[in-house]
């Protein structure tokens, strides 16, 4: 048995993701897109919008546009190892990856702004520092609220890039317009988790493990209020996926697992994945996503 850290050698590269959740008639929906089939990160699954934190992302012009301070989103992220700039850039990726990626940017104007015209400067090349300058809107960073810390293992011949991703949630209104860009992302839906879950179990769609897993705890959820709820009453627990060879077989073991150092659960849901038939499945079936 090989554990993660075992086997990893890269650093993870930091990223952020963010859940963007609505209320519908059927009860909490989340927002999904499809990446390019030629991106050599999950191409082809289906993913929330997200991506590399950048350097520019700490940039003191573009953090004094967030709607708090620095030093109240690095208390919120819950890890006081992380310089203030730092943590706060996880934010402001968060935003911008969604602004690129579907089409929505979570801005804290008091005034309205034109969504096409902010799109069109974006294509033409503007940085996302200067559009905002150049609209003269903030960033609704206030509306975030830290999920889950997911530090990605390298799997052999499945997952060869390392991430240290921040996990965010976000309440948007019903009627919230969002939509995948054409070049990375080419399909978008809202659907509900255990929608999504299911569909992914009919082979109609593609999830890497930490979105299976992560829709399996969503999918708990009635409102998104209940999520919400749950997300303020904790530290954003860390998982840390241990890839093993288990009979021949890739598994994926997280923290409560026999496999895995940590004996504590960080997380609802099944302990461990095995990779079989080209996709990651719970050991004991799919109902023990929910159980």
């Amino acid at each position: 048995m090989k554990l993660n850290h075992d086997v990893v050698t890269t650093p993870p590269r930091p990223a952020a993701t963010v859940m963007l959740l609505r209320d519908a008639p059927g009860g909490l929906e989340v927002f999904l897109v499809r990446r390019h089939g030629l991106s050599d990160v999950l191409g082809g699954a289906y993913v929330f919008p997200g991506g590399k934190v950048d350097r520019e992302d700490a940039d003191e012009a573009l953090l004094a546009r967030a709607d708090r301070p620095a030093a109240e989103l690095h208390e919120a992220l819950g890890e006081p190892e992380l310089p203030v700039a730092t943590a706060a850039s996880m934010y402001v990726a968060a935003l911008r990856e969604t602004f690129e990626e579907a089409g929505l940017l979570l801005a804290s104007a008091d005034r309205p702004f034109d969504a096409a015209a902010a799109q069109a400067l974006a294509r033409d090349g503007l940085s996302f520092t200067d559009l905002l300058a150049r609209l003269d809107i903030g960033l609704a960073v206030g509306r975030m609220v830290p999920w889950t810390r997911w530090i990605t293992p390298v799997i052999p011949s499945i997952q060869s890039k390392r991430f240290d991703t921040r996990f965010f949630a976000v309440h948007v209104a019903g009627d919230t317009v969002a939509r995948h860009d054409e070049r990375e992302t080419t399909e978008s839906e809202w659907l509900a988790p255990r929608a999504a879950l299911d569909r992914y179990w009919a082979r109609e769609i593609a999830l890497a493990p930490p979105q299976i897993m992560t829709l399996a705890h969503l999918s708990r959820h009635r409102e998104v209020a209940s999520a919400l709820r749950e997300a303020a009453s904790r530290k954003p627990p860390v998982i840390q996926p241990e890839p093993m060879n288990l009979d021949g077989k890739r598994v994926v073991a997280y923290p409560g697992d026999p496999g895995h150092p940590i004996a504590t659960r960080a997380i609802p849901g099944p302990t461990r994945l095995v990779f079989q038939e080209e996709r990651f499945e719970p050991v004991d079936g799919y109902e023990a996503l929910f159980a």
